[in-house]
């Protein structure tokens, strides 16, 4: 089927994440030896550490542990949102090298909520579109010399924003928490709101210490976005509570 939905799993990590970001910490506050840092760090220590460490915004600590994701079924315009996010690593399925006809006639795509939302005439309609743009690719691939990388690289350019990409993204504890805090948040925009969602509740059954408190800014306190508040912070909470609850029983 060439609709697709945001998947996402999270390939790698640093082992020991909350006993990395404990060990870095408390180098900066006492003076133990690198030889003796990990002496007297057990896992409810771990744990009470780091809930300090984010009371007094001691941020750079939870930078030296990292999360690797890989992401599929999204778009290209959900491509240009998360690469804004520039301390992290990006590498992305190249529509130079990979054609979009590959493997078939037809090409991946994502339909919009707001399209689906409106019934199966829309969809249709959508679908159709979608068709009548990848017909264009090809025929653009063909008048450039057929298939390869020298004729992707320009018939790509009428490819839509809804084309599916495929990505692995690498980012620090302390940049999937500003992240979270933008992206999880109903003002985000739907798909990456979704996709940022997904990866939360990865990385909290593997560091529940670092990440239980993050969300949009309504989690913990009051609301950042000011007049252009969802004004439904009761909602995002409940949200994040069943998450939290879901991740518990695993």
């Amino acid at each position: 089927m060439p609709q697709v939905k945001p998947s996402v799993k999270l390939l790698e990590y640093t082992p020991n994440p909350e006993r990395t970001v404990a060990l870095a910490a408390k180098l900066c506050y006492s003076d133990a030896t690198i030889e003796n840092l990990q002496e007297g760090l057990d896992k409810s220590d771990i744990a009470k550490f780091i809930q300090r460490l984010r009371s007094f915004g001691h941020a750079s600590p939870f930078e030296h542990a990292n999360f690797t994701f890989g992401i599929e079924g999204v778009s290209r315009s959900l491509l240009a949102q998360i690469t804004r996010h520039r301390i992290a690593s990006f590498s992305v399925k190249s529509q130079r090298y990979v054609p979009a006809n590959k493997g078939g006639d037809t090409f991946n795509y994502v339909i919009p909520e707001a399209i689906e939302a409106m019934g199966k005439d829309a969809v249709e309609k959508y679908k159709k579109q979608m068709a009548t743009l990848h017909e264009w690719y090809t025929e653009w691939q063909t008048a450039l010399g057929g298939a390869c990388e020298k004729s992707n690289e320009d018939a790509r350019f009428v490819l839509p924003n809804a084309a599916e990409t495929k990505m692995v993204v690498t980012m620090n504890a302390r940049s999937l928490m500003n992240f979270f805090n933008l992206r999880c948040c109903n003002r985000a925009q739907w798909e990456i709101r979704d996709v940022a969602w997904q990866m939360l509740k990865l990385v909290l059954e593997v560091a529940p210490a670092i990440f239980g408190n993050c969300g949009p800014a309504c989690v913990s306190g009051a609301c950042s976005e000011g007049k252009m508040t969802c004004g439904r912070p009761l909602e995002v909470r409940e949200k994040q509570k069943a998450l939290l609850a879901e991740v518990s029983k695993k």
